[in-house]
């Protein structure tokens, strides 16, 4: 307690003084003597006070000449000791402006909400996640129909709420949009209407129960019968009986002719065939053979666990015995199957799960289906059929390319897989390729069809994800995706029109643009290179293209003339939901295979505006970022502190960017040509780098629901783990240096932390999420990206800006490249 503040009372007590301590009287003598005394003493002041004024008044100006000196030296004296004092001491910083705005206010609840409430008991340095995320995950549950729910999801859905509004309205005869082709935007408008309204018609789809995907079935069965081993050889003329295990076609045509016919309409069985850009020469496009990314289950992985194939087993003896049952209403062609399936079921279905078992096991592991060292196998078309010579991989090109097209190569992803499949096809029964055909048919289809006979299918999915068994997605999400994935450049005019800006895409710009000038320094600095290979590097940086929003050619997303001439070979209806699904899946393999003998169209984009998502494309050496992902948490109007939009959009911009020198990106060039440029001492020093990062990621794991823990594959996710940290780390660079020039304001509520820290948070936060056990499993076989929750744990590690932000005990990164 200060003296100021102790208690006045009591003679004893202490006080606040008013004066120093040597004014204050001590004695309290104070009485008279006597008059006389007092009178002579009165006298004597009288007489001296007279004669000083009369001094002063005769030396007035001699005194004020010595009180002018004084004064001056007095002010000379507090001039010099301020200066000095100031010498000393710097000038305490102007602290920092609050950002008061609605928008900053809403920004900032948003981070808070997404904190743990008792973050200040959690360590940023070991459990970033938690100190992020832990509000965020007790906000947010998993519905029935859901594996996981991320902060992307729900920007997802956030977008699809927008596109349900534009669906379920009338066409907007005052649109603010003024547009010449005002009839061919009314035109394509009413095709999305159509093509949502035929799906959201429950009612309709159920009525017709499975019958249209019974006549794709019968489609199948008329491409490719089957016969018995015993049966009369003379009933199923062009096949001859072939040692124990039944009938093989004479005529060549005949398998590629099912395969072709199943490619056409999306399904993909026994083989994957797609078009793209030769990575070596990428202005030619070339076609590519390889093995389904999924055999029948989510990835080979999951063919180890005999109890969950068993139970698959029984799945598909369930879903075909139903619909074979339904099909004699007045399939006559499918008669033969369903009696046969009737007879045999269980050997039948047997025989099926141990077909599609040995393939999935002659599937390429997942890192080496995405390593193009691996998957670039250019062939001959002779050579290609020797690999696998009962398909006429001539006859399947010829049946989707341009008529004449002749193909001078094709990239075949796996040689060894062809190979095993062509071993498989002799000895295997038609009649076992036949229910593996509509099997993989069934599949693809099932969730265009309302029908008791798929439920155990669908009842299945649910279980292999941990959701409910019954649970299904609302049907009006349903729909937008199926919309999307059909007339996707049509609504994303809408959505682009609705929500986003041409301040929004300038900003992105620029943002994308700090990156790509930050990793040129990075690059200059990276002494692990070599002089040439930096100088290249560079050259690789300037050249990259980078994306905005939406795109302006192949199609012109503004255009709607143009939008109604992308899409006029699809016919849509407002009722026949499954024959609109056909026409969709037909259009994009046509599309997809017309551009064979063309030069390739870089202007094309592989997502549509309204995606949540970005991306890297090698062989374009281009970056992309549709608008659906520029919404908050990741992008925000330039208004507010931008901190928050570098911290996230910017983090992702500088991940794609990344992706151009990680494990997959440093094998092409700056034209996008799949090349050694990269000299033995550069490789190997990436190569000692990279095992950090396969070393690290490899310690994450994920339970695993038969007990043991699963560890992350490092070397799968090793180009993601890398342009993570690369894309965190200039991300900070660029905005740093912007905030030098012009510091930022604050947000309310967050006074507690630095602006440093805030931009952690934002990169953060993109990356909240929950999400079932077994999706998490399944996403551990397949998917090149790291848990969510490793991809904050496991950036925020390797970033020494981070550990400094938050001042960590230790400060240097534990994987670093950039």
């Amino acid at each position: 307690m200060s003296s100021a503040n102790k208690p006045t009372s009591g003679r004893g007590s202490e006080q606040a003084p008013l004066l120093a301590d040597d004014a204050i009287n001590g004695d309290g003598d104070s009485d008279l003597e006597n008059g006389e005394e007092e009178d002579s003493k009165q006298q004597r002041v009288r007489d001296g006070l007279a004669r000083a004024w009369h001094w002063c008044l005769n030396n007035l100006m001699v005194i004020a000449i010595i009180l002018l000196l004084i004064g001056g030296i007095v002010a000379l004296s507090v001039y010099f000791a301020v200066m000095n004092k100031r010498k000393e001491t710097p000038p305490a910083p102007k602290e920092a402006e609050m950002c008061l705005t609605p928008a900053c206010v809403l920004a900032a609840s948003e981070i808070l909400e997404n904190m743990s409430s008792r973050y200040h008991e959690i360590d940023p340095c070991t459990n970033f996640d938690k100190f992020v995320c832990e509000g965020w995950t007790e906000k947010h549950d998993l519905r029935a129909d859901q594996g996981g729910v991320f902060a992307a999801t729900i920007m997802a859905e956030n977008a699809q709420m927008i596109l349900r509004h534009v669906l379920e309205a009338p066409y907007p005869v005052d649109n603010q949009v003024i547009e010449a082709h005002s009839a061919a935007k009314q035109k394509i408008f009413e095709k999305l209407h159509n093509a949502y309204d035929a799906c959201m018609d429950e009612e309709a789809i159920r009525s017709m129960g499975s019958a249209p995907l019974l006549d794709v079935l019968r489609k199948v069965e008329e491409i490719f019968p089957a016969a018995r081993p015993h049966d009369d050889v003379t009933t199923f003329p062009g096949f001859q009986e072939v040692g124990q295990k039944g009938l093989l076609f004479v005529d060549e045509d005949q398998l590629s002719k099912t395969v072709a016919y199943l490619t056409s309409i999306g399904v993909n069985a026994l083989i994957s065939s797609y078009v793209g850009a030769d990575d070596k020469d990428p202005d030619v496009v070339v076609p590519s053979i390889n093995a389904p990314r999924q055999p029948g289950l989510p990835s080979k992985e999951y063919y180890k666990d005999p109890e969950l194939v068993a139970k698959y087993g029984k799945t598909i003896g369930q879903v075909l015995e139903a619909l074979l049952a339904e099909s004699g209403s007045y399939s006559t062609v499918l008669k033969s199957m369903r009696d046969r399936f009737s007879a045999q079921n269980a050997e039948l279905v047997e025989n099926l799960v141990v077909f599609e078992s040995k393939l999935a096991k002659a599937t390429p592991a997942t890192e080496e289906a995405e390593d193009v060292t691996k998957y670039y196998n250019p062939l001959t078309l002779n050579d290609t059929e020797t690999l696998l010579p009962q398909l006429s991989i001539k006859y399947l090109i010829s049946s989707l390319a341009p008529s004449g097209y002749s193909p001078s190569k094709l990239i075949v992803g796996s040689p060894s897989y062809l190979q095993t499949v062509s071993t498989l096809l002799e000895e295997t029964s038609r009649e076992t390729l036949q229910a593996y055909f509509v099997w993989k048919t069934v599949q693809a289809y099932a969730y265009e069809v309302e029908d008791e006979a798929l439920k155990p299918l669908k009842r299945f999915n649910n279980e292999l994800q941990g959701k409910d068994p019954d649970a299904s997605e609302e049907r009006w999400r349903t729909c937008i995706k199926f919309v999307d994935n059909g007339l996707g450049w049509i609504l994303s005019k809408f959505y682009v029109e609705k929500a986003f800006s041409a301040e929004a895409k300038d900003f992105g710009d620029r943002i994308v643009s700090d990156i790509k000038s930050q990793f040129i320094k990075k690059l200059k600095d990276a002494k692990w290179m070599s002089k040439d290979v930096r100088k290249l590097g560079i050259e690789k940086v300037h050249n990259i293209v980078q994306k905005i929003g939406y795109p302006t050619k192949s199609p012109d997303t503004r255009d709607s003339n143009a939008l109604q001439q992308y899409y006029k070979n699809v016919n849509i209806s407002s009722t026949k939901f499954f024959k609109n699904k056909l026409s969709i899946a037909k259009f994009e393999t046509e599309r997809e295979w017309s551009a064979l003998g063309k030069p390739t169209d870089r202007d094309e984009w592989g997502m549509t505006a309204d995606t949540v998502n970005a991306y890297y494309n090698p062989a374009g050496n281009e970056i992309v970022f549709p608008a659906g992902i520029m919404q908050s948490p990741v992008f925000y109007d330039p208004s507010i502190p931008q901190y928050l939009s570098y911290g996230a959009f910017g983090s992702v911009s500088g991940h794609e960017l990344s992706h151009a020198f990680d494990s997959t990106g440093r094998h092409y060039d700056e034209t996008g040509n799949f090349t050694d440029w990269w000299d033995d001492k550069t490789v190997e020093a990436f190569k000692n780098k990279a095992q950090c990062f396969i070393d690290q990621y490899h310690n994450f794991t994920v339970p695993n629901p038969n007990g043991e823990p699963l560890h992350v594959n490092g070397r799968l996710t090793l180009g993601e783990n890398i342009a993570d940290a690369g894309g965190l780390s200039a991300a900070f660079d660029a905005w740093k240096q912007m905030d030098a020039k012009e510091p930022e304001m604050l947000l309310p509520g967050l006074q507690n932390f630095s602006k440093e820290q805030i931009f952690f948070l934002s990169y953060s936060t993109f990356w909240c999420g929950k999400i079932r056990p077994e999706v998490a499993v399944n996403l551990v076989y397949r998917d090149p990206h790291s848990p969510a929750w490793a991809r904050i744990l496991g950036t925020t590690a390797n970033s020494r800006d981070f550990k400094e932000a938050f001042n960590c005990p230790t400060k240097e990164p534990t994987c670093e490249l950039w």
